[in-house]
């Protein structure tokens, strides 16, 4: 008991160490990820632009319906308001009926109608299953979707061209509604348990983003739609033992590295059912991934981006709608890997696929003409382009993103679709940092939301080219008022590595920090091809929770390494190829300790490191492979053996287990767990459908075989972002920072003190 008491003590006693303002780290904490989130943004939107652009809606507070939300117009170059659809319009008929929550919503492409998304549910990642109404604005009638169907089953619901009909997906397969008449038509009939259509299949969805899987036709006729077949695929289960007395288990098809994927194909089908025509594109449609498809302006073909099961040949087909036949219009190959990323880009006409490609050397911006198949370099520079926006309206320029001078920000510019390679940065040179851009259709006018790493996202409307702000459209101005006492401006630095490289970093000290005294160091760390830590912009709770432990007496700083998606060129992204997580511990390991010999206020006996999923990765191989270095460390959800992670991410960057067997055992942190000599805390949320829990069960019986003492946390229930239960996210950013107030004592001390 005595014990128990003394430990009590010391957790009231480090928790009541200063956070903003001399707060109580817990009550910073409270105040960051607890239920009033009272350090939340406030976005604009969702906004949709008009099609001629002139103006834009949006939804806001309502005047009349308190807790509810109105639909408002704005004209874009004067500002005058209008409200379209107030929150008693939005309710549909019945005594005791409330408004419509405005999830999403999308116009009909004449603007007659509203497509209203609402009581959203999760599937995995994202909220994309629900239920569909539509309003006509003409009359205020407000219907259902979808008939008969269950209470939010309905998914990615989409208005036909020519304004009469919607789509959607329901059970894995395709309707069609007429918005007048209510009439269904039901247009595939083969879905099923293990037969999908109109969406992905698990790892479709999480790494290839393929979740809206069907396309309207520009003339209104066809449907052109992805189908997975994963009969075939072997099932994980997932274990809620929460649920009830008897646990509810979960079956899905998630192919691990080197087994057997889904069958993919792409069919059309018409708008009035029938018959579904298959493109017949080349290779085992169980060794092939379809990223993108598109239709083209013609509506009789379509745009279709096929990669191999190693994902580093890309071929982009142009199919026949009619026959099924294709045709080759661009290719693209790479030793390592080929990159997808957004939706495809056309310019206004059709007559162009807009591409980036790294076949130089360099992510750059190709046109790809879809009449002669002739491939034209846009921006010949050096320089990584990092996105597209999309062309104006007169097809003239090309809007993307990039960033020559700073990897940690990003502009927006645009170059000459002529291929002059004239380019131009239109993002205001007296604004570094990071500028995302939603363009009208006819690139006139912008939604522009600008950010630091110091500063939260203020979002404007921006007259293009010049860049000309027209009005603040939500500039966060009382979470700015809350922080002003908090936000101490953030170390941006060049850390050296192996070989001379520099890796970028940023660094936050206490708020009273000593320079003559020497602090602990808590590196954040992510590592993998899959993100970047080191961005100047908002990081929301992250970033807050790390001032809060600044604040408390730590130096907190993170570095991406080499193999992370910078925009640096290829060599930089890809040399990790075939050893994923090697490369990344030895850059920061060694950048670490040039960091710590440099600057003396940095203590070297007091070094920790966090991290969540490829960033728990890193952690486990940081304290396994450098214990001299790191000694203390929480792991979050982290992929223990590469060989228990999907296809389609894992082969990316490795290739297929029984062609790099030794690649896959040095990616593997379990390899190294006889090096632990720190404290660890392994965190794991056991219905984790991304990185299984079994990662982390794996790696408890191997340290408990070891001999080696840890602390682990299990959330019940949780999956791989650790926020499903009731207070689990602010548990979960407690247990880190009490973990290493525990280990890792915090302050200033002097120099060679115990």
């Amino acid at each position: 008991m005595n014990h128990l008491l003394r430990l009590g003590f010391l957790f009231a006693a480090l928790f009541s160490l200063g956070g903003r303002a001399g707060e109580p780290m817990d009550q910073q904490l409270e105040k960051i990820f607890g239920a009033k989130k009272e350090f939340e943004l406030k976005a604009f939107g969702p906004a949709r632009w008009s099609e001629d652009s002139a103006s834009y809606t949006t939804v806001e507070d309502s005047t009349e319906t308190k807790g509810a939300k109105d639909l408002v117009r704005y004209a874009a170059e004067s500002g005058q308001r209008e409200v379209l659809l107030t929150a008693a319009q939005l309710t549909p008929p019945g005594a005791d009926t409330k408004p419509l929550a405005l999830d999403n919503y999308t116009w009909s492409p004449d603007g007659k109608s509203l497509l209203i998304f609402t009581n959203s549910q999760k599937v995995w990642r994202q909220k994309t299953r629900g239920d569909y109404w539509v309003l006509e604005r003409a009359t205020g009638k407000l219907r259902q979707l979808g008939g008969n169907a269950p209470a939010a089953s309905l998914l990615f619901a989409k208005f036909s061209p020519d304004n009469t009909r919607v789509a959607y997906v329901r059970a894995n397969n395709l309707y069609v509604e007429n918005v007048r008449s209510g009439a269904i038509k039901q247009v595939t009939n083969d879905g099923s348990a293990t037969v999908i259509n109109g969406t992905g299949d698990w790892v479709n969805e999480e790494e290839l983003d393929i979740r809206d899987g069907f396309r309207w036709s520009d003339d209104s006729r066809s449907l052109a739609y992805w189908q997975f077949d994963t009969a075939g695929v072997r099932e994980y289960q997932l274990l809620n033992t929460t649920a009830g007395l008897y646990p509810e288990v979960t079956r899905f098809p998630y192919p691990k590295v080197g087994t057997q994927n889904s069958a993919v194909r792409i069919g059309v089908v018409a708008a009035s059912g029938g018959r579904t025509r298959w493109m017949n594109l080349p290779g085992d449609p169980r060794e092939h991934y379809v990223a993108r498809i598109s239709w083209v302006k013609n509506a009789s073909e379509l745009v279709l981006h096929q990669l191999n099961r190693l994902q580093n040949k890309l071929q982009v087909f142009l199919g026949d709608a009619r026959s099924g036949k294709v045709s080759l219009l661009f290719d693209d190959a790479d030793q390592a890997w080929v990159s997808v990323r957004e939706a495809p880009q056309w310019t206004h006409d059709g007559t162009t696929l807009l591409i980036i490609s790294e076949r130089a050397g360099w992510q750059q911006a190709y046109a790809v003409s879809r009449l002669d198949r002739n491939v034209r370099l846009l921006t010949p520079q050096a320089v990584d382009v990092i996105s597209l926006v999309g062309p104006d309206a007169t097809d003239e320029w090309l809007y993307y993103v990039a960033s020559p001078d700073n990897a940690t920000q990003r502009y927006l510019h645009r170059v000459r679709l002529d291929g002059s390679g004239m380019t131009e940065r239109l993002s205001p040179a007296q604004m570094p940092g990071t500028h995302r851009h939603v363009l009208s259709p006819d690139g006139r006018f912008s939604f522009h939301t600008y950010s630091t790493f110091d500063r939260p996202p203020v979002t404007s409307l921006v007259r293009l080219p010049s860049h000309e702000m027209v009005r603040s459209l939500e500039d966060n101005r009382e979470l700015r008022d809350k922080l002003a006492d908090g936000l101490r401006p953030t170390e941006f630095f060049s850390a050296t590595a192996a070989e001379g490289v520099k890796l970028d970093g940023w660094m936050m000290k206490p708020k009273d920090f000593d320079a003559r005294k020497q602090y602990p160091v808590i590196v954040f760390v992510y590592g993998e091809p899959a993100s970047v830590t080191v961005t100047d912009a908002w990081g929301g709770g992250n970033a807050l929770f790390h001032r809060t432990l600044a604040d408390a007496g730590y130096i907190v700083l993170s570095m991406d390494n080499r193999g992370t998606p910078a925009p640096k060129g290829r060599a930089w992204r890809k040399m990790i190829y075939g050893e994923v997580n090697v490369l990344s511990a030895e850059d920061q390991t060694a950048a670490l300790k040039n960091l710590l010999r440099q600057r003396p206020y940095l203590d070297a006996t007091r070094v920790g490191v966090w991290g969540h999923s490829g960033g728990g990765a890193n952690t486990l191989h940081l304290l396994f492979r450098s214990p001299e270095t790191y000694h203390v460390g929480v792991s979050g959800a982290p992929v223990t053996d590469q060989r228990y992670y999907d296809t389609i991410y894992q082969e990316r960057y490795m290739g297929l287990p029984d062609k790099n067997v030794e690649g896959y055992r040095k990616g593997a942190p379990i390899t190294y767990a006889e090096g632990l000599k720190g404290k660890l805390l392994l965190m794991h949320g056991a219905a984790d459908d991304n990185v299984h829990y079994q990662n982390s069960e794996l790696l408890v019986n191997r340290l408990v075989e070891l001999g080696k003492q840890f602390d682990l946390m299990v959330y019940p229930n949780g999956t791989h972002a650790i926020t499903e239960g009731k207070g689990y996210t602010l548990h979960r950013y407690r247990q880190i920072a009490r973990h290493f107030l525990t280990h890792l004592p915090a302050g200033g001390r002097a120099p060679g003190t115990p």
